[in-house]
């Protein structure tokens, strides 16, 4: 089970990498140029500045909501996959089993994680692209 930890581990790294890499950063950047004008003129009272600075920053609180909000989902999917699998053994196990038995479904029940996180990567790909799409049209504004 750890190794398909790492696995996920791995991939949502390398995902979360390269969208804020490739978007969210830039995002950043352009919200923090954005909040430094608003700074910078001296003629704007206190909640005219503070206004302009929560509306710099609004793009990249909804990109960022929107990348949290996937993932999550995505999450949720490789968790519920995985309790059907550990469900799964618990019915087939019973209330006692030998320990033959238990090393067996043990077996069984890390297959059907592996399948779960073979989805769950391959589910990642697509909503990389899927995401990549979404942040390039910059819908976000």
């Amino acid at each position: 089970m750890e190794e398909q930890k790492k696995r996920v581990e791995d991939h949502m790294t390398k995902m979360v990498e390269e969208i804020d890499k490739t978007y969210l950063r830039k995002m950043q950047r352009d919200m923090h140029k954005c909040a430094a004008q608003c700074c910078e003129n001296e003629t704007y009272s206190v909640q005219k500045v503070h206004n302009c600075v929560e509306n710099c920053s609004s793009s990249l609180n909804k990109a960022q909501q929107y990348v949290q909000g996937e993932f999550e989902r995505v999450q949720n999917r490789l968790q519920r996959c995985v309790m059907e699998c550990n469900d799964d053994i618990k019915d087939k196990m019973g209330s006692n089993p030998t320990q033959i038995e238990v090393d067996r479904y043990s077996e069984e029940f890390e297959k059907c994680a592996v399948v779960c996180v073979d989805s769950y990567c391959k589910l990642l790909l697509s909503l990389e692209k899927t995401m990549k799409k979404v942040l390039s049209k910059n819908e976000f504004a």
